[in-house]
């Protein structure tokens, strides 16, 4: 086996109420002078009530264009060593922050991040999903140092629209499916591999038990020990699968069906962590785990995740077609659908899971 690289954590790390009071005092420990804001319109407005004064630190504010990709984090780069920057603060979800930390590596400074969804792991893991300047997913790379600073404001997260935290579910859920299948038929299991596997588990364990009563205290504006877990899991426990397990705890199958259902003009407005929940689906009919799919509809339904591409926006007449788009693109060679397996996934599996997943939600509805 070849050696595991392991980034589990971020350098500091804090969730709690008024926590961002604290950030100039980090700052100063850190050395920091010059501080390269990088944020979105809502990203900004709402997390700016709870940041501190800044005035003691030279700082200066862009606002991203919406996608994490190579044209944006050039254009981010440039800005930020015009002003000399000496941190990247990245505020808002899961693409401001992989910007935030491209840009960082691009430019060889230290990135602190400032999470306003729980969408994604994104503020905790060392890597950048790539897309094109159209939202369509490229690649991810992984970056050699982690981020140096995370801080997570749970009240800013309380607020924020509750289908980023549905699709955090998804995302995160995904550790668990996506490892599994990695991890299980390893012939022998390093211990970083080995506490990856349980990171992944206990993903599962925490979102099945707490996910369908977090999203119900979003929705009532309470900040309850359910919730504050489920946030958590989402924004670090899912990225420390991938810290600790390096390859063996990033994506599988699941994540390779996102990636198809990124070219299907119906589901671009889905969220990344939807498109990620759907994916499992299609994996675990891969594996031919029926009776695990089952399992899972009644939670999916329970907190509002897709069960079919129907439930993606797709017209039933077009599922078919739809089907072999998502299969040719992720079964490209290369593709993560492929990494669990001894021989290549073929594009007619992915397309009959798909029209199996379909045909098995028409009788459970």
């Amino acid at each position: 086996m070849e050696s595991i690289q392991v980034r589990a954590t971020p350098g500091h790390y804090e969730c709690r109420s008024g926590v961002l009071q604290e950030l100039p005092r980090l700052l100063q420990e850190g050395r920091f002078e010059k501080v390269f804001i990088l944020s979105g319109h809502r990203s900004w407005e709402a997390a700016q009530e709870y940041f501190p004064d800044l005035s003691d630190f030279h700082t200066a504010y862009s606002t991203y264009n919406g996608e994490c990709s190579e044209t944006e984090i050039a254009r981010q780069a440039e800005l930020a060593s015009i002003h000399e920057a000496d941190l990247i603060l990245g505020v808002g979800g899961g693409k401001v922050l992989d910007v935030a930390k491209a840009v960082g590596h691009e430019i060889n400074k230290d990135v602190a991040l400032v999470p306003t969804l729980a969408s994604t792991c994104a503020a905790t893991t060392p890597l950048s999903v790539k897309y094109s300047d159209e939202g369509e997913f490229i690649t991810y790379t992984i970056f050699p140092r982690s981020t140096y600073l995370v801080l997570v404001e749970p009240e800013i997260l309380l607020q924020s629209p509750i289908a980023y935290l549905r699709a955090g579910i998804g995302d995160t859920l995904a550790k668990w499916y996506e490892a599994r299948a990695l991890i299980e038929g390893l012939p022998s299991t390093p211990v970083s591999v080995q506490l990856a596997y349980e990171v992944a588990k206990s993903c599962r364990d925490v979102l099945v038990k707490d996910g369908e009563q977090a999203v119900f205290d979003q929705q009532r504006g309470h900040l309850s020990d359910a919730f504050t877990r489920v946030i958590e899991t989402n924004l670090l426990s899912g990225g420390m699968v991938g810290g600790l397990g390096d390859r063996y705890g990033r994506v599988a199958g699941a994540h390779s069906i996102h990636n198809g259902l990124t070219h299907v003009t119906e589901a671009h407005s889905f969220l990344h962590g939807e498109k990620v929940g759907y994916g499992i689906l299609v994996q675990l009919v891969l594996e031919g785990e029926w009776a695990e799919v089952r399992g899972l509809f009644s939670f999916y339904e329970q907190i509002g995740l897709p069960l079919s591409l129907e439930s993606l926006g797709v017209a039933s007449a077009n599922v078919e077609g739809v089907g072999d788009v998502i299969a040719e693109y992720a079964t490209k060679e290369g593709e993560s659908i492929h990494f669990p397996t001894a021989s290549p996934v073929l594009k007619s599996d992915v397309i009959e899971a798909i029209l199996g997943l379909e045909a098995l939600q028409l009788t459970l509805s």
